[in-house]
């Protein structure tokens, strides 16, 4: 990620403080994000959404409904997804968090959002974001074996099919209507992921994908 002003310095044991009262009755917050860290001072009543969006310059993550019920606003703590317009800035004190813009490597972008571009997963682009950093949360749930509520047997495995793609899904919402194509891209990146066979040809991309790849798309 590119230099910012609020603090650039590498992420380590510091950044685990937990915040403390400023003299203008802010809150002194140390949060790192994608691997960088940065001091905030925040009216304690900020949601990590807007301190990411309104401080850090870091748009891709959206705001939708801004009550937890579109999952626009989905990004990653701790490597679990969240609804960052419900998780106040503070709380993250702490904790890694991951953005959409922090999910390629350098100009590689993650599976995920490979799998999105050659699927077409995507309309407007304003809840693929969310859409992505969601998807990554329930492939590493899937491979971790943690059941969902269309798992047939808790105490087994979760199978790495459709069903379960859907279910995990279904907390974010896209108002084009693009799930046709949503679900065949996090197919597609599940299948990378458990060593499975090549996914059947993707469509044809859309011109100006970059932007809503990683978000840039205000």
């Amino acid at each position: 990620m590119s230099p910012h002003p609020h603090g650039t310095a590498p992420a380590d044991s510091d950044s685990r403080r937990m915040t403390r009262p400023g003299p203008d009755r802010g809150v002194h917050t140390v949060l790192t994000i994608n691997g960088t860290r940065h001091e905030l001072t925040l009216d304690p009543r900020t949601t990590l959404l807007d301190a990411l969006r309104e401080r850090l310059d870091l748009t891709g993550s959206k705001k939708g409904c801004d009550r937890g019920q579109c999952g626009a606003c989905t990004v990653l703590v701790d490597g679990r997804r969240v609804n960052s317009c419900l998780l106040l800035a503070a709380s993250a004190a702490g904790s890694e968090v991951t953005t959409v813009e922090g999910l390629a490597d350098g100009d590689r972008l993650h599976p995920v959002q490979q799998a999105f571009l050659d699927h077409d997963a995507f309309q407007c682009g304003y809840c693929t974001p969310g859409q992505i950093c969601s998807a990554v949360g329930a492939l590493a749930e899937l491979a971790e074996g943690r059941p969902s509520a269309v798992t047939p047997d808790v105490a087994a495995e979760p199978r790495w099919e459709a069903a379960e793609i859907r279910e995990r899904m279904s907390g974010n919402l896209c108002r084009c209507g693009a799930y046709a194509h949503i679900v065949p891209a996090v197919m597609a990146a599940m299948d990378r992921s458990a060593g499975g066979a090549e996914p059947a040809p993707p469509a044809e991309p859309s011109p100006g994908v970059p932007a809503q790849m990683d978000g840039a798309n205000r």
